[in-house]
Formats: structure tokens, sequence, C-alpha cells
């Protein structure tokens, strides 16, 4: 152990730090893409909230169909995108390969599947906003489709950074499995 004060041991001037261990540079990935991914299904976990109360609000009735509209048929699928976000929780503490993979495959079936289908279905909607000026769903007195453009927009950027980090997190998992089976 060093001390702060007193006087530097004999023999030494300070430079010789080199010989001493580092963290691997896998390590030191792992944990950077870990803390990475984490902060991304935080944002996943809001957006996910966003969907599931105007789900929850409009069909329990608790406001008017005026000030929040019924949803758009993709946002009944992209609840499920909350299966993704517990896989990839629940593989990071232990490195969970497993966990990982499924996380990475579910959320291509039940977060980017949605909102490509979503896109679609309400492009004739913002198509008819844009053309006359007519909106006919209203979230707040916003434009229905809009807000849930902008959603999507969001939405589309997390879950592609999710599945950038989680890649490269799975690929860092790997070698460092490969390199232990090496020795």
């Amino acid at each position: 152990m060093t001390s702060r004060v007193g006087p530097r041991a004999v023999g030494t001037n300070g430079s010789d730090f080199k010989h001493r261990e580092k963290v691997a540079p896998h390590y030191q990935m792992s944990a950077s893409l870990k803390s990475e991914v984490r902060k991304l299904n935080i944002v996943h976990l809001l957006i996910w909230l966003l969907v599931a109360a105007q789900v929850t609000v409009s069909h329990l009735n608790l406001v008017s169909h005026d000030t929040v509209s019924m949803p758009y048929q993709w946002e009944y699928p992209y609840l499920l995108s909350v299966l993704p976000l517990l896989c990839s929780s629940l593989s990071l503490p232990k490195n969970n390969i497993s966990y990982l993979v499924i996380s990475m495959i579910s959320a291509g079936l039940f977060s980017v599947a949605p909102l490509i289908y979503g896109g679609m279905e309400m492009f004739p909607v913002a198509q008819q906003l844009y053309r006359h000026g007519k909106a006919y769903r209203f979230i707040f007195g916003f434009s229905a489709v809009t807000v849930m453009y902008l959603v999507m927009v969001v939405a589309v950027q997390v879950h592609a950074w999710q599945l950038y980090y989680m890649k490269k997190l799975l690929d860092s998992w790997f070698n460092a499995t490969q390199e232990k089976k090496k020795k």
C-alpha cells in the first residue's frame, strides 16, 4: 500500500507503475457496454410506459376519447417489447449469453417489427394530415399521428442502439469465453 503522507520508498522515483497488473481490454469493454445497455433499457422502459399508459387510459375510459384517442393497432404488439427488456436486464449481472441472444431476437420481433408495421399503418393518416390538414385522433390536443410518429422515431433509435450495443457486448463476452477455453 502506498502512503500519501511521508517519505517515498527508497530506491524508487515514482515511475515503477508500469509493471502493475491492468484490467484486460475485454473486461473494460464489457463494463462500458453494460452501462450503455442499462441506460438504453431505462429509455426503452420510459417509452414502453408511455405506450402502456395510452392503451390503459383509452381502454379504461379514464378520460374522454377527445383527450386521448384509441391506440393504433401496432401499439398492442409493442407492449410485448417489455420481454426483451427483461431478458437483457437479466443477462447483464452474470454475463449470461443465452439471455442476451434471446433479448436480441425478441427485440426484433416485439420491438422493431411493430414499429415498422406502425409506420405503415399510420402513413395514410399522416398523408391526409399533411395534404388536407385534417386530423381525427388527438392526444391532449395534438394530432395523434404526429405524437405517435415522434414516439416511433425515438423508439427506433433506442432499439437500434440497443441492438448495436448488445451485439458488441455479445462479441465481447464470446471472445472472453473463447480465451478461457484456450487456456
